[in-house]
């Protein structure tokens, strides 16, 4: 029960069901998800562990509000993770490896400029777990895990930019020729850095407009 309430509140916070900066009240979370007070605080725990709930003093426990300032740092580290990770990937992955990023990026070629949200971000997530687990290095993959986490909060604002979607698809393109074709690993890490500074930019114009109009 408790796993599947964390993982139906995570998708809710990350659909933007609960606005950043929104209390998380227990008791209408123990009416929205018909579960216990004990199984509630259990969850909140954990997210907040993952960065994705904060406990403000006076007020309790809200959704974690980014500041650019920490969309900045955790995208300066995400750039540097997912540049090494497509680099050990060219160096490292198996043939089948190679072979499922092709295949996960042949579908999203397909489908992806015209996906919803959630299905954008269940793809680029597919990439991202066969592009880590080619990187053969556990310390990257349960790193970027909780900077992903957090990351997440934020990825509906710069996937669902205008003109973002066919931009993403080539930069992975981009990361899946250099590392799974060629095995070029300082291509690699470039075309990863490239499409995170990406992501970084217009996730930073976008949470500024959405501030701006909010204002």
């Amino acid at each position: 029960m408790r796993s599947q309430v964390l993982e139906l509140l995570r998708e809710d916070m990350l659909a933007s069901e609960f606005e950043p900066g929104e209390r998380l009240v227990e008791a209408r979370l123990c009416a929205r998800y018909e579960v216990s007070r004990t199984v509630i605080r259990e969850v909140l725990r954990q997210l907040e562990s993952e960065g994705l709930v904060t406990t403000v003093p006076n007020r309790g426990p809200v959704v974690t509000e980014l500041t650019p300032f920490d969309v900045k740092a955790l995208f300066e580290v995400r750039c540097a993770l997912e540049g090494l990770a497509g680099a050990l990937f060219a160096e490292r992955a198996t043939a089948e490896q190679r072979e499922d990023l092709g295949e996960v990026l042949q579908r999203m070629s397909r489908t992806y400029p015209d996906a919803d949200l959630a299905e954008r971000l269940a793809m680029k997530d597919e990439f991202y777990s066969v592009l880590i687990a080619g990187a053969v290095n556990p310390v990257i993959d349960s790193t970027l895990r909780g900077i992903h986490a957090r990351v997440q909060m934020l990825r509906g604002l710069s996937m669902q930019a205008e003109g973002r979607a066919p931009e993403t698809v080539r930069e992975l393109t981009a990361i899946h020729d250099a590392a799974a074709v060629r095995g070029d690993a300082d291509a690699a890490r470039a075309a990863c850095e490239l499409h995170v500074r990406n992501a970084a930019a217009t996730t930073l114009r976008e949470l500024s407009a959405r501030q701006a109009d909010s204002g």
